[in-house]
């Protein structure tokens, strides 16, 4: 009897090429589209319809569907979505931090909430097009991540939140393609989505201006459009903010104040509403203490170990040590100081390819 797998399938090539992938192998396949958001109700660009979630994605991926022949449906998981993803987006923000929504959509949406759903079906497992790798270790009886084929590509580091469960039931059937090859097998097969461009924005952001998106959503927003002041190097003041949620440590541009040179947020204060800069030496700190940390390679972390840490996606990773602690937290000491530790994004740990585990940056130590 044939392995059934549910394919989330958002619209795109990724997706696409797995599904078919997928049922060249033998696998009876269903294509399912979550919708996650509306855009009346998250604002912005209310014409473009060509981005996640949107009427034009879920066509394409309904259109693929019938091309090859497998069934396809649409899910709502609005509610779920704006619980888990846009509520801590917004509460993120709103505590001086700076969250990746991808990490808790991966986690609490694909793989909890569609995961459900796709088992509810009979299904036997939940595919992705996801760069990235999911094995099972002989050795220590365990399901292991690990970064895919294609390192410009790889998309390991939003993946560290998964439980053994979830990736037990994980197939990643591009993992060992770049993305040229994925293009010129789409274009082989003539989908529709061949051509399909990449999504850059946040995806219930589709103006891609999170600022006009915090002031829209929050119903507090006199929080967030609140001046406060802008501190130097040696606590002067330097002028005024436009309310601290609308920036990020290590940003340079837009300011709104000229001190002859380069300067950079170094510390966002929501407590007293203000914001610290710096030059870019005052960027680099030690080390960070990640709390709610998820470890995939084993069950606890009884010592310190070598590994390469990375803090943001696009970041090339650093040798580091990384200490036990208690209360589901881990201190990491880089080898040398880090640039922009970032309160709210994730520090993922690896060991050569294979995804130790990750957690969310609480504090910098410096």
């Amino acid at each position: 009897m044939k392995k059934k797998v549910v394919v989330a399938m958002s619209g795109g090539v990724d997706s696409s090429v797995s599904a078919v992938v997928l049922k060249e192998e033998g696998y009876d396949v269903i294509g399912l589209t979550m919708k996650l958001w509306e855009y009346d109700s998250v604002g912005g660009n209310v014409e473009n319809e060509s981005s996640c979630c949107s009427v034009e994605s879920i066509n394409n991926a309904r259109y693929v569907c019938n091309q090859i022949d497998i069934p396809h449906y649409t899910i709502d998981l609005t509610n779920v979505f704006r619980k888990y993803v846009i509520d801590n987006f917004v509460k993120e923000y709103l505590s001086g931090r700076t969250p990746n929504p991808c990490i808790l959509c991966n986690s609490r949406i694909k793989w909890e909430a569609l995961l459900k759903k796709a088992l509810e079906i009979g299904a036997d497992y939940l595919a992705t097009g996801h760069y990235a790798k999911v094995k099972f270790d002989e050795k220590s009886k365990k399901f292991v991540l690990k970064k895919g084929k294609d390192s410009r590509k790889d998309q390991s580091y939003v993946l560290w939140g998964l439980s053994q469960n979830a990736l037990s039931r994980t197939i990643l059937p591009i993992s060992e393609m770049t993305k040229v090859e994925v293009r010129n097998y789409a274009k082989s097969k003539n989908l529709k989505t061949a051509k399909v461009k990449e999504s850059q924005e946040i995806c219930f952001i589709p103006d891609n201006d999170y600022h006009r998106f915090l002031r829209d959503w929050n119903a507090n927003s006199e929080v967030i459009v609140k001046e406060g002041e802008i501190i130097g190097r040696n606590g002067e003041i330097l002028g005024f903010h436009k309310g601290y949620p609308l920036y990020t440590i290590g940003q340079r541009k837009k300011l709104g104040i000229a001190v002859g040179k380069p300067v950079y947020v170094t510390k966002i204060e929501p407590e007293t509403n203000r914001i610290f800069i710096g030059d870019e030496e005052d960027l680099y700190n030690k080390g960070l203490i990640a709390d709610n940390v998820n470890l995939i390679a084993f069950e606890n972390l009884e010592k310190s170990i070598r590994v390469v840490t990375k803090i943001r996606y696009n970041d090339r990773g650093a040798d580091s040590t990384l200490f036990p602690m208690n209360d589901n937290m881990v201190k990491v000491m880089f080898d040398s100081p880090k640039k922009s530790i970032t309160p709210g994004q994730s520090s993922v740990f690896y060991q050569g390819d294979i995804v130790i585990g990750g957690g969310i940056i609480k504090d910098v130590i410096e």
